[in-house]
């Protein structure tokens, strides 16, 4: 990856950690996610008149990225009711480069060399340091690992589909805003049917901040299907997971919830690992 996409792409992983925190910290969660999402959706339907539509071969995959996204939607608010930021962020975003890098190798044809592959250990090696990371005091919480690792298959997913997408398509912001509209969307329709009354209370309560971070949150993912359509997706996929140094910032500084060893031995694992998974001779 050039300079540019390396910048670009760190710039995107600190929008992703910043629109996470409002919803872990924001009431209902799903409620949370269900007006991000659908602020992103209005923001995406706002520059649409100014992008090329995807070519008609290309919906299937914009179609199957959709679903996917919207999974993760849900799958990222549950898991933030059982653990904390510090916590849920990590293992969701820092087990997804090792599924990536597997898709990519049978889908796309892109193999990793040893020095990133042993990256990519590292990577899961920090991940299973976050799971015995927990308050004094309090049980574990096998339970967020687990919606974690779910989130984070999901993640996974839908980076490989729209690393494909984004090359198929013929325009890679095209792509990138039908998706967004379409997510957003979507999220919105099933979380109305479930929670419209919890959904109405926090676009009462929270309206601007839940702009910010749908505005932060598609302007996250744009730069990165621009990105997957230009450099390789398991690099790509984990350079962004540096958003896991800016969560753990976040979640020392702004939410309060400590800094513990596992934490600390986790950090630096997963920042080694996406520093070796990187590497091309």
């Amino acid at each position: 990856m050039n300079s540019e996409v390396i910048f670009v792409v760190l710039f995107a992983a600190a929008l992703n950690a910043g629109w996470n925190a409002p919803v872990k910290v924001g009431g209902d969660r799903v409620a949370v996610m269900a007006i991000v999402t659908a602020m992103g959706s209005l923001v995406s339907l706002l520059t649409l008149p100014f992008v090329s539509m995807p070519a008609a071969s290309n919906w299937a995959l914009l179609a199957l990225g959709i679903v996917l996204h919207t999974g993760y939607h849900f799958a990222l608010p549950a898991a933030y009711n059982h653990g904390d930021f510090g916590q849920v962020y990590p293992i969701s975003r820092g087990s997804a480069p090792l599924l990536v890098s597997i898709g990519a190798a049978v889908f796309a044809g892109e193999f990793l060399g040893p020095i990133a592959l042993l990256g990519v250990i590292f990577l899961s090696a920090g991940v299973t340091a976050l799971a015995f990371d927990r308050k004094p005091g309090a049980a574990p919480a096998p339970r967020a690992v687990f919606l974690a690792l779910l989130t984070g298959t999901c993640i996974a997913s839908y980076t490989l589909v729209d690393g494909l997408g984004a090359r198929q398509a013929g325009t890679a912001m095209g792509y990138g805003v039908c998706l967004t509209i379409g997510d957003g969307l979507l999220t919105l329709f099933i979380a109305a049917i479930w929670k419209a009354n919890e959904i109405l209370m926090v676009a009462r309560a929270q309206f601007r901040s839940a702009a910010l971070g749908g505005a932060m949150q598609v302007a996250s993912y744009w730069i990165i299907i621009w990105a997957l359509a230009l450099a390789p997706i398991g690099a790509v996929s984990a350079l962004r997971e540096t958003s896991v140094l800016f969560a753990a910032v976040i979640s020392t500084f702004i939410l309060k919830e400590g800094f513990g060893v596992w934490r600390f031995v986790s950090t630096g694992l997963i920042a080694s690992g996406i520093t070796l998974s990187r590497y091309k001779p």
